[in-house]
């Protein structure tokens, strides 16, 4: 018997891609995109809160620890479910981690319109994890950011299953 009024349990991100695949990314997501109680401007100028949301994110909002943890989880089924959506051969979970940690950076239709999805889907892994050393800049004009050479390397290697 249902109650009619209960809302509906929230997805987790481990529920959406398993705990090995889910501890990598609540960790590294975080890593490299920081916390900010607050909305802010990104390099690029995006507004930015918490942990890399920008999809309701209010410049100078202060936002709590709780927001906070429930807009990445919302953030992370949310990449993990458009990674999964034009990923169609199977991942390990390390391609997984990476193509969706990738995904959070720079949004999920870039990534699937990507060559990296391209080869990702005619099987070429390597070539796959490969792609992720060329997204290294941003802005107008492009510029490398150390930041993203930093997150790129380590995603490319989470992808080829060289960190763990």
């Amino acid at each position: 018997m249902s109650t009619p009024n209960k809302p509906a349990a929230k997805r987790t991100i481990q529920a959406t891609v398993g705990a090995a695949c889910a501890g990598i990314l609540i960790t590294c997501v975080p890593k490299f995109e920081g916390t900010v109680l607050r909305g802010y401007k990104d390099p690029i100028g995006i507004v930015t809160a918490c942990t890399g949301h920008t999809a309701t994110a209010v410049l100078g909002r202060p936002y709590t620890p709780e927001q906070c943890a429930e807009f990445l989880n919302d953030d992370l089924v949310s990449h993990a479910d458009g990674v999964d959506a034009c990923v169609k051969v199977p991942m390990t979970y390390y391609q997984r981690a990476a193509f969706i940690s990738f995904a959070f950076n720079v949004g999920t239709a870039k990534f699937c319109g990507s060559t990296m999805a391209r080869q990702a889907n005619a099987g070429d892994m390597p070539a796959a994890c490969a792609q992720l050393s060329r997204w290294i800049y941003a802005g107008s004009p492009p510029k490398a950011l150390p930041g993203l050479v930093t997150r790129r390397a380590y995603e490319r290697q989470l992808c080829e299953g060289k960190v763990q």
